[in-house]
């Protein structure tokens, strides 16, 4: 057996992450797990991530699931600030063999960065639009009005977002200058994690972001991925392990679309709504989401294999929102 971490370890969560990225899987002593998660172990394995890329891309969606963006921690008049930078960019992302986009994004990844904190945090956010257009940062949660991001910034500007990170759960960002549905349409879109004070119990924990492309500006979506990149996670399934508890943040941002929905095969997953509570609401193996909706999925693989995950309106799914969870062999 791997020898044992503790998480005070690390400054961050982040540095967790990528240490144990960097070590090829590790393993943390972790909180005891109650049913109906009674098949997953308490103990957080995270395979190696897999770095082969055949497309031309400027990010790549395998590490997006796990790369979690805590800021800059700084102690200003004795509490917590966390300091993000981005920038506004137009950057072509080779969405197929066949087919460049040209996106609207921040730090050239689409979605933008997973933003995280802890509930009480002071967040600052400095964004510098660098792109021909104007853009702005609306998030999701509570702030004042002047951190809305309703308010155009100009290209060649930069402007200072600036709150307390509450209420706790699972927020969108994204672009709020009109028309909304092209500039999220175009990839200006992310999430932004806002954990407990108590914290959750440990897990392997990943993003999953739902986009759509409307290829040629008719209102309609021709094309669907997770994190940025159609059918990325079908080809390159994601490596996780045998019993190990997974929680997912899911967040729906396609545009034209009423509504999608999100399945796994062979399983179940437990809700946490909004990522408002600690204690799930419902175990069920698909959930309906409106665009801008999001929620924590948790869940365990009792038996190693691939297992599809997709929304079930099939147009959807057969048009780029597929992938497959590789489950490894838990003596492996």
């Amino acid at each position: 057996m791997s020898e044992l971490f503790n998480l005070t370890r690390f400054k961050t969560r982040r540095q967790f992450i990528q240490w144990g990225l960097l070590a090829g899987g590790i393993t943390l002593v972790g909180l005891k797990l109650n049913a109906p998660r009674s098949e997953a172990t308490s103990l957080v394995k995270v395979p190696p991530v897999p770095q082969d890329n055949d497309l031309d891309l400027s990010f790549n969606p395998m590490s997006i699931l796990r790369d979690f963006d805590y800021g800059t921690l700084k102690q200003e008049d004795g509490r917590t600030v966390r300091e993000f930078e981005v920038f506004a960019h137009s950057t072509p992302i080779q969405l197929n063999r066949a087919i460049t986009f040209i996106s609207w994004n921040l730090n050239d990844r689409v979605p933008a960065p997973t933003f995280r904190a802890t509930q009480g945090d002071r967040v600052r956010i400095i964004f510098h639009n660098e792109d021909g257009h104007s853009h702005s940062l609306h998030f999701h949660g509570t702030h004042p009005v002047e951190m809305d991001g309703v308010k155009s910034v100009r290209r060649g500007k930069t402007f200072v977002y600036e709150f307390d990170a509450e209420p706790y759960g699972v927020h969108p960002y994204h672009c709020h200058v009109a028309p909304v549905t092209r500039h999220v349409g175009k990839g200006l879109y992310g999430l932004f994690i806002v954990d407990p004070l108590e914290g959750r119990p440990p897990a392997d924990e990943m993003v999953l972001v739902m986009g759509a492309y409307d290829l040629d500006s008719d209102g309609k979506n021709e094309l669907y991925a997770f994190n940025g990149i159609p059918n990325y996670y079908r080809d390159r399934p994601i490596p996780i392990y045998q019993n190990q508890l997974i929680r997912l943040y899911v967040l729906n941002m396609i545009e034209f679309d009423p509504a999608v929905t999100f399945h796994i095969h062979a399983n179940m997953f437990q809700i946490y709504p909004t990522g408002r509570s600690l204690e799930p609401h419902e175990e069920t193996d698909v959930i309906t989401m409106g665009t801008a909706e999001r929620h924590i999925l948790e869940f365990a693989y009792k038996y190693p294999g691939q297992y599809m995950f997709h929304p079930h309106q099939d147009y959807i799914a057969e048009h780029g929102c597929m992938g497959y969870f590789d489950v490894i062999p838990q003596e492996a």
